[in-house]
Parts: structure tokens; sequence; C-alpha cells
């Protein structure tokens, strides 16, 4: 597939963040088994399941505030207790997967600049941690450009594959909160 031109191949919200990222390549069978993405740490997959059963049970959390506000509230606080646990087991993960580094995000894919080139059209398992939340995402991409920079990098582009609704609604929420933050700074910058 040729390069496209940026303003077409743009179908969500852009943003650019800081997020602690590690990927690794998937080869034959994996590069085309749709559920292969497991990681060799289980406290990151605990990390990424507890976001996730977060994301799908607010809806149940809302109705019960509807019919019930003091269980609600006390579900509240152990919702907290469980994040708070998740944030130190995602600073614990910080340290494996390295420094935050930047990348431009968005629902449909990611950039990265990388010291080695990957080739157009390789599978990959991507590793993140989305901050200051502690998401942790671990999610199949496709690669769609590879370019050199001036510097001796490559900017590598990528398209996610295979998100679950979950995933897709954890990243628009994260990328929507990332974006107010934006907004708000620029506004206390121009006052």
């Amino acid at each position: 597939m040729p390069y496209q031109d940026a303003d077409d191949r743009r179908e969500y919200y852009r943003i650019d963040d800081a997020i602690a990222l590690d990927f690794s390549l998937l080869s034959g069978p994996e590069a085309l088994a749709s559920d292969v993405l497991h990681d060799a740490s289980p406290l990151f997959n605990l990390l990424s399941d507890l976001h996730v059963m977060d994301f799908e049970s607010q809806h149940m959390l809302r109705h019960i505030s509807e019919r019930d506000r003091t269980v609600a509230g006390y579900l509240k606080v152990i919702n907290k207790r469980i994040d708070l646990l998740g944030q130190a087991l995602a600073q614990s993960l910080l340290r494996d997967i390295g420094v935050p580094r930047k990348v431009s995000l968005s629902e449909g894919g990611l950039s990265f600049s990388n010291g080695q080139a990957v080739a157009n059209g390789s599978h990959l398992a991507i590793k993140m941690v989305l901050m200051p939340q502690a998401l942790g995402l671990l999610l199949r991409a496709r690669v769609v450009h590879c370019q050199a920079r001036d510097d001796g990098a490559f900017e590598i582009g990528t398209e996610f594959e295979a998100l679950t609704d979950a995933q897709r609604q954890l990243l628009a929420r994260h990328i929507l909160q990332k974006q107010a933050q934006q907004r708000r700074q620029a506004r206390e910058q121009q006052r």
C-alpha cells in the first residue's frame, strides 16, 4: 500500500504525548493470529485487565448509583483503592518498559521514533503505559510507514489492528483527557 497524504489517512484526532512504549515484531503464525498477544509479565497483563474491567463496569456503577447511593459510594471507594494499586504497579512496570518517549497517538494508530528501521507491513505487539492514569495496553499494530530522519533515527507509523471496543474507548478517553489538558495549558499561557 503506498504511503498516503497525511490529510487523506487521518480518521481520528491525533495528539502528541509522552508514553512508556515497548514493541516486538510478530512473525510467522503470530502475525496472522488475532489472539496472540500476551505479555511475559503477568503484572502488565493485570494492569491492562484492571483498566478494561473498570471501563466495562462503569455502566453498572451508574445503575447502582441510581438505586442506592450508599452502595455506589462504597464501590467508588473500592475502585479508588484499586486505582491506587494499579498506579503503584504501573510505576514498577515503567522501570521495565523504559522512560516515556514522545509519540503521536490516535485511536487508529501510533507513530514514534526508533533507532532501527522496521519494514512496512510488519506486525508488532505494542506495549504501552499511558500516563497519568497508568493505563497499560498491549495492542497489535501494522507498520504503515518507516522513514529515515535527519538524526539517524526512523519515524515509524503504525495502524492498530483488532482493537476491542473497550481498548478503543480507553484510547479515546485518554486522547480526550490529554486534549482537554493541552487546551487548559494553552489558555493559561495566554493569560
